[in-house]
C-alpha cells in the first residue's frame, strides 16, 4: 500500500480548493474532530496498515486482476482494459473502505456501524465488515431501492445487519443519507456513520479516498507490467465518486493520462428530476455537511434526481471531484439509461462479464472513446451485476431477447 496515505489535499480543514469542509452542528463537529484525529493517528500505525493489507490480500482477494477485453477491443477499435473490482469479496470496490472504516470504529471503541446504501453494495460491504470485526450494523436504504435491489437486501440481512427503509421523498439514495444522518445525530458517541463514498463532512472524503486509492496503485503497476506503458485514458462512473477517485488518485500527476468521470444522464439530461448529472448540470452548494457541486431546485434545495443505477442517483458529488473539474484535470461526461443498459449487455455477451449497472455507465463511455480512436482505455469495473439481473430482465429483457 505504498503512498496510499500521502496527499497534499485536503488541507487541515478538509477543503479541496473551495470544496469540502465540514458544515455540521457544533456538537457533532466535536465528534467529527475526534474521528479525524483517530484516523490521522491510525493511518500512520504500522500495525493498522499491516492488518488492513492482510485483510485486502487474504479476505478481499486483492490485488484484483487487470483484464484486457480483447473481443471488445477488436470490435470498437481501441485496447480496452478492465480493473476487475467486481471480483472482490462482496462484488464491488466498496469493501476497500468499509474494512478500513470498521477497523477504525473498532479501535475507537464504537459499538455500532451505521450507513446509507443505494444499490446495496456499500450496505453489503459494511455488513460484511461489521460481521468480521464483531459490531452491530444498521443500513438505511430507500424503499424504492429495497424493492429494486432485493438480492443485496437479503445478503445484508443474512450478514446480521438491520435494513431500515427510508420512506420519504423519492425513497432512494439521498433519502437514505438523510435518514442515516438523523440516526447518527441521535447518538454520535457509541456509533459511527461509515459514509459510503468520498462525500460528507471532513474527514470522510479524504478517508474513503485513501482507502480506495489501492485501486489506482494496483492498476498503475499492473498496466505497466502488462503493456510497458501507462494507459491513455481512465474511465470510471461517478455518483458520489469513490470508485473513480480510487482509480484516478495514483495517476493525477501523470499528464499524459486523460481521465473521464461518467455521470448518469438518466432518462433525459434536459429535464430536472430525470437525471443525476451533478457535474454536468449542477452548481456549488452545501449538502449533507460538505460543499461541492450539487443539483438544486428553484429554492436552492437538493433537486430530485433519477438514474437507472441506484448507486448513482445522488444530487451532489465528492468535493475532490469538483476541484478536479474546476482545474481541468478530469473530464466529466454523462451516459443515458439506454446507453448504460446497452453496454451492460455488450460486456456480458462479448466478454462473459455481467457488470453492475453503475459500472455499465463507465463501459458505455469507454466504448464511445474507443470509437473515437483516443488510445488505450482502462475502465474501473467497480461492481458485478448479480444484484441487477432481475431488474434488467424485468424492464429490458424483451428488448434484448430474454423471456422473463
Amino acid at each position: 500500500m505504498e503512498n496510499t496515505f500521502e496527499h497534499d489535499l485536503p488541507n487541515k480543514e478538509g477543503f479541496f480548493g473551495e470544496y469540502g469542509g465540514s458544515f455540521i452542528p457544533p456538537e457533532l463537529q466535536a465528534v467529527m474532530d475526534e474521528i479525524t484525529q483517530a484516523y490521522l493517528d491510525i493511518r500512520e500505525d504500522p500495525d493498522f496498515r499491516s492488518e488492513l493489507a492482510s485483510l485486502y490480500k487474504h479476505y478481499v482477494g486483492r490485488p484484483s486482476p487487470l483484464f484486457h477485453a480483447k473481443r471488445l477491443s477488436e470490435v470498437y477499435g481501441a485496447d480496452i482494459y478492465l480493473k476487475r473490482e467486481d471480483l472482490n469479496h462482496t462484488g464491488a470496490h466498496k469493501i476497500n473502505h468499509c474494512l478500513g472504516e470498521a477497523l477504525l470504529a473498532k479501535k475507537m471503541g464504537k459499538k455500532k456501524l451505521i450507513a446509507e446504501t443505494g444499490a446495496g453494495q456499500h450496505g453489503v460491504a459494511l455488513a460484511t465488515a461489521a460481521a468480521l470485526v464483531g459490531m452491530e450494523c444498521d443500513i438505511y436504504m430507500g424503499e424504492v431501492d429495497i424493492a429494486k435491489e432485493h438480492p443485496n437486501v437479503v445478503r445484508m440481512k443474512i450478514l446480521g445487519a438491520n435494513v431500515i427503509a427510508a420512506t420519504h421523498g423519492r425513497k432512494t439514495l439521498k433519502e437514505a443519507v438523510d435518514a442515516a444522518f438523523e440516526a447518527y445525530l441521535k447518538d454520535p458517541v457509541t456509533q459511527i456513520y461509515a459514509i459510503g463514498s468520498v462525500v460528507g463532512p471532513h474527514p470522510f472524503p479524504m478517508m474513503v479516498r485513501d482507502f480506495q486509492s489501492i485501486i489506482g496503485n494496483e492498476a498503475k503497476q499492473q498496466f505497466q507490467e502488462m503493456t510497458g506503458r501507462l494507459p491513455d485514458n481512465l474511465v470510471a462512473c461517478v455518483g458520489g465518486g469513490s470508485n473513480a477517485m480510487g482509480l484516478f488518485d495514483a495517476f493525477l500527476a501523470e499528464e499524459t493520462v486523460a481521465m473521464w468521470g461518467v455521470e448518469p444522464a438518466g432518462r433525459d439530461l434536459t429535464q430536472d428530476g430525470e437525471h443525476a448529472a451533478t457535474m454536468t448540470k449542477g452548481q456549488p452548494g452545501v449538502m449533507h455537511g460538505f460543499n461541492s457541486y450539487m443539483l438544486k431546485d428553484d429554492q436552492g434545495e437538493p433537486m430530485e434526481v433519477y438514474s437507472v443505477a441506484s448507486g448513482l442517483d445522488y444530487p451532489s458529488v465528492g468535493p475532490q471531484h469538483s476541484y478536479l473539474k474546476d482545474i481541468g484535470r478530469v473530464n466529466y461526461e454523462s451516459i443515458s439509461d439506454e446507453e448504460a443498459i446497452s453496454a451492460f449487455f455488450e460486456l456480458s455477451r462479448r466478454e462473459g462479464i455481467i457488470p453492475a449497472i453503475e459500472s455499465a455507465h463507465a463501459v458505455a463511455y469507454a466504448l464511445k472513446l474507443a470509437e473515437q480512436q483516443k488510445g488505450s482505455i482502462l475502465v474501473n469495473l467497480s461492481g458485478r451485476g448479480d444484484k441487477d439481473i432481475d431488474f434488467v430482465v424485468e424492464h429490458y429483457g424483451q428488448q434484448y431477447g430474454i423471456e422473463g
